[in-house]
């Protein structure tokens, strides 16, 4: 029987291998109680072309907690704004095996609104 853990990391192994085999640039996020962060990783070679965090000093001194949806949201618009000026606009959403609602689906709908796509 697996725990809440593996069964995350089980997801989220599946989903990373579907991405590789698409070939595209993903968007990873990692969340932790205290913070969500944001990475843009390349296809080939996983080099990190843009990254974002609600841990960063200048989300942090507009944000009391960074932990919670309105952090999310913002770390979601700087995603997005870092990489499409790295001249990335199509990316696929790796939600490393964390269930797509609360901060999760609040960064993707920040991202997308503010010009990714995936």
């Amino acid at each position: 029987m697996l725990n809440k853990k593996a069964s995350r990391q089980r997801r989220a192994r599946k989903t990373r291998a579907r991405i590789a085999e698409q070939r595209i640039v993903r968007l990873a996020i990692h969340r932790t109680n205290l913070h969500i962060y944001a990475q843009v990783i390349s296809a080939c070679g996983g080099k990190v072309l843009a990254s974002a965090s609600s841990a960063e000093v200048e989300v942090r001194k507009e944000l009391a907690n960074g932990g919670n949806i309105a952090a999310a949201v913002v770390v979601g618009q700087r995603i997005a704004d870092k990489a499409k000026s790295a001249g990335v606009t199509q990316v696929a959403f790796d939600r490393s095996g964390n269930r797509y609602h609360g901060r999760v689906k609040a960064l993707a709908e920040a991202a997308r609104e503010h010009g990714l796509q995936f």
